[in-house]
């Protein structure tokens, strides 16, 4: 189950990294901001401070989740355990918390934030699980 654990937790990395880019560099382009986030264009001033921040707290997160990962493989079990599990669960409370504000329509209409808390929450879901097992 290691190795099921270190996949999911990796990909879980991945798409942080893949957000942290949409966020905190590309997020002018109204291909990024318009089509993934669904922010118009004349509030993206207002929130670019926000997702710049926040693109960077993914990269973090990403950072400790591969940082766990070669803990782990290169025998610091606990400490990477540690670290993956903290993070994974970090990330799936995280996804918790986008599907609530997905239901409470905080930004957009409800129910087209589900995908991003999918995204946020299943792969470090499976991590956890398998952490477990």
């Amino acid at each position: 189950m290691t190795g099921v654990v270190w996949g999911f937790a990796l990909l879980a990395a991945v798409l942080h990294i893949l957000v942290f880019v949409w966020e905190a560099l590309l997020f002018r382009r109204p291909g990024v901001h318009g089509r993934i986030f669904s922010t118009p264009a004349v509030d993206v001033p207002a929130i670019r401070l926000w997702a710049f921040g926040v693109g960077f707290y993914n990269l973090f997160l990403a950072a400790g989740l591969i940082l766990g990962v070669i803990l782990w493989a290169a025998g610091e079990v606990a400490v990477g355990r540690a670290l993956v599990v903290y993070i994974c669960l970090f990330m799936f409370l995280s996804g918790i918390v986008l599907l609530i504000a997905d239901r409470l329509a905080l930004s957009r209409p409800r129910g087209t934030g589900i995908s991003s808390a999918v995204a946020q929450g299943g792969p470090p879901l499976v991590a956890l699980v398998a952490a477990v097992l």
